[in-house]
Formats: structure tokens, C-alpha cells, sequence
């Protein structure tokens, strides 16, 4: 199968769409590439971890339900070799469970089909920005024992490497720069999940949950402290 690809501009951001839609594919493509981005399209999951393995790319649009590999097995394979390219995920499901394994498995964010072509614009300028940002910050921080490489995503404490998915890289590194002074759920919420989570949604708190089985319980000090009701600050010094 004939992998194709519709290049518009030399430095526009590119993207790859792994959609075994035909016609999806085919009206995302012409959309984004109208919007000034270089769209490759594959619509296997062979196809996309050949190209991934040779192509670089600065954001990836992947459908969960392909024909041989499904995404979750595609964002997986490609997380133990990228954690910064940010992954857009499609699914034909609405359901918590389908997105919170998304998101373990490295997604950064999530459509749910039907949508809207502005809406995957709006999901897709959101990420490339954050993904920027994260660039541009400084390379190592250090929070007592704790230490962040925001240059390659890596988190150690007490000199143990500690492995996160990169929406729980995000969540910690934003109550790093808060620098001990509470982070509201709400202010997670826009800036991880871009706004999408409702009040009565739990996933924050999975998330905090997760964080702190790998940064504080194998460790004597617990670092991420609740504020209930309110958010969720570092004890720090």
C-alpha cells in the first residue's frame, strides 16, 4: 500500500495522519495542508511505524481503530523512542476508560468522532505551542532531591531514574514552577487538557494518584500535597 503525502510549505510544522479512513484522511488533509501544515498520510499501523522510524515530524494525528496495530500499540512503540512529539488521538469512543488508556499509553490529547475540522485546528495549534514552550525553558531543575530534564523529559529522584508518560510529565512539571503554591484543578485542566475535562470528571486525580506512586511512596518525604477541593502544591523548602 502506496503511503501519500501533501506538501505545502518548506518550514510549516508537519504532521502525520494515521487514519485508515479513506475519506477522513483524505478531508483532514486537505483541510490542515489549506491551514499551512505539511501532511504525510498513512493508513496502517505497519505503515506508520515504517515512516516513524525513518520521518521526523512535529505532531502525530492517530486514530485508535486500525486495521493490523491498533493506536494505542502505535503510541506506545513510538513513546519508547519520542516523548516530546505530542500525539493527538482519534477515536470513534467517548468512553473515560478508552481515553485514560490513550493517555497511558503517551497520548496528549483526544477528538472524538464526529468533529469538527476547526476543533482538530484548535487541538492541534494548543499542543504545537506547548510543546514549544517546553523547549524553551531552562534545561535541569532541581526541587530538593527531585530533578527534571526538560530537555529530554527525564525525571530522577535520590538519583533513581523515575519513568513518566509525558501527559504526568507535564502535571509535574507544572507544580514545579509553581514553586510550592497551589495549582488549581482548574489551571491543570486548561493547561494539560487543554480545557476539555467537566467539574465532576475524575481524571486529575488518577493522575495526581499516578504521579505519586512514582515520585513520593518509594521515597521517605511525600512531595505532592492536596489542597481538597481546591488543587495541589509541592511541600517544598
Amino acid at each position: 500500500m502506496r503511503t501519500s503525502s501533501l506538501l505545502l510549505m518548506k518550514n510549516a510544522p508537519t504532521l502525520l495522519l494515521i487514519e485508515d479512513d479513506r475519506s477522513i484522511s483524505q478531508n483532514l488533509a486537505e483541510f490542515l495542508s489549506q491551514e499551512g501544515f505539511q501532511i504525510q498520510c498513512v493508513f496502517t499501523g505497519n505503515e506508520a511505524l515504517s515512516v516513524l522510524e525513518s520521518g521526523s515530524f512535529d505532531l502525530l494525528i492517530l486514530d485508535v481503530n486500525l486495521p493490523d496495530f491498533d493506536g494505542y500499540h502505535i503510541c506506545q512503540e513510538f513513546r519508547k523512542r519520542n516523548t516530546q512529539t505530542p500525539i493527538l488521538m482519534l477515536t470513534a469512543y467517548d468512553e473515560l476508560e478508552d481515553k485514560m488508556k490513550g493517555f497511558e499509553m503517551g497520548a496528549d490529547d483526544y477528538l472524538t468522532k464526529p468533529f469538527f475540522m476547526v476543533e482538530v485546528l484548535a487541538r492541534i495549534k494548543s499542543l504545537l505551542k506547548r510543546a514549544n514552550k517546553q523547549i524553551e525553558q531552562p534545561s535541569l531543575i532541581w526541587v530538593e532531591d527531585l530533578s527534571i530534564d526538560v530537555s529530554t523529559n527525564s525525571v530522577f529522584r535520590a538519583k533513581q531514574d523515575i519513568n513518566l508518560t509525558p501527559r504526568e510529565f507535564n502535571l509535574l512539571l507544572m507544580l514545579v514552577k509553581a514553586k510550592g503554591k497551589m495549582v488549581t484543578k482548574k489551571e491543570l485542566n486548561k493547561q494539560i487538557w487543554g480545557g476539555s475535562l467537566d467539574e465532576h470528571n475524575n481524571t486529575i486525580e488518577v493522575y495526581i494518584n499516578f504521579l505519586r506512586k512514582k515520585i513520593d511512596k518509594p521515597f521517605s518525604k511525600q512531595l505532592i500535597k492536596t489542597k481538597i477541593g481546591f488543587g495541589y502544591y509541592l511541600d517544598i523548602l
